[in-house]
């Protein structure tokens, strides 16, 4: 038996294989879960991609900007999952103007976009999902370590800022449902959103380097892993906390 056999998940935020939100989805079916997959945009495409699990899952359409799209989400998971025992937050975007050494210039219409989308969704999603976890379970979000300024993450590392402080406060108003919220905090890895990120190389070259265990770039495995394990019952009074899976960096002032 899986860590995982007999829940229920949701998973966001699968685009490509190399996503970290894809290996949580695998793992997750591998350990004997049943996933249910949320896209937005180009939804042929991560319908292409579910097809690459080894289950491949039904796909729903989610724009957490869309208060419709939140509304009928439990309704709509509802018609594959009679519950939920587990989330996956792993959504993230800001326009361009908020990246790369701008943050002085960005307009605050950006800056918004990134909160609502980044930071505020984390809220909307778990509260989406609600009436699914009647009886408790996790909601786990993807994160970037917020306590530094890191060169060219700019405002996103704001909206990084406010996921963990979202997270510590969805954790103290759902604990009474008995629903652990948790966040992972991954290193760099060559995902589709890094590669959004305008001087995303200064993090490549320097963060293997400065890693006590190393760090692999490509390897979304240990993140994913770490989301298993908060969705697990091996972590059964754990919440409101931020694991890194960073290779150690944020631990040695590099």
């Amino acid at each position: 038996m899986g860590i995982l056999e007999g829940k229920r998940l949701l998973v966001t935020g699968v685009l490509t294989d190399a996503s970290i939100a894809f290996s949580v989805a695998k793992l997750a079916q591998e350990e004997g879960a049943t996933v249910v997959l949320t896209g937005y945009g180009r939804l042929s495409l991560v319908e292409r991609i579910a097809k690459r699990l080894p289950e491949p899952p039904p796909v729903i359409e989610l724009d957490v900007q869309d208060t419709a799209h939140l509304d009928s989400l439990a309704d709509r998971v509802g018609e594959h999952l009679d519950g939920l025992d587990g989330v996956v937050h792993s959504i993230g975007f800001a326009p361009q103007s908020c990246l790369g050494g701008n943050f002085l210039n960005t307009p605050w219409e950006d800056v918004a976009t990134a909160l609502h989308i980044s930071t505020y969704s984390f809220k909307s999603l778990a509260v989406a999902c609600l009436p699914l976890m009647k009886e408790g379970g996790a909601v786990v979000g993807l994160d970037f370590d917020a306590t530094k300024a890191w060169p060219v993450y700019d405002w996103m590392g704001v909206a990084k800022a406010g996921l963990e402080s979202c997270a510590r406060y969805l954790a103290r108003d759902l604990g009474k449902h008995g629903i652990r919220v948790n966040l992972v905090a991954a290193g760099p890895l060559r995902t589709m959103a890094a590669k959004s990120i305008p001087g995303f190389q200064e993090f490549e070259d320097s963060w293997p380097e400065k890693a006590p265990l190393g760090w692999d770039l490509a390897d979304t495995v240990p993140a994913a892993k770490a989301c298993l394990a908060l969705m697990s019952d091996w972590f059964p009074a754990t919440t409101g906390e931020i694991v890194h899976v960073d290779g150690g960096v944020h631990a040695i002032g590099a």
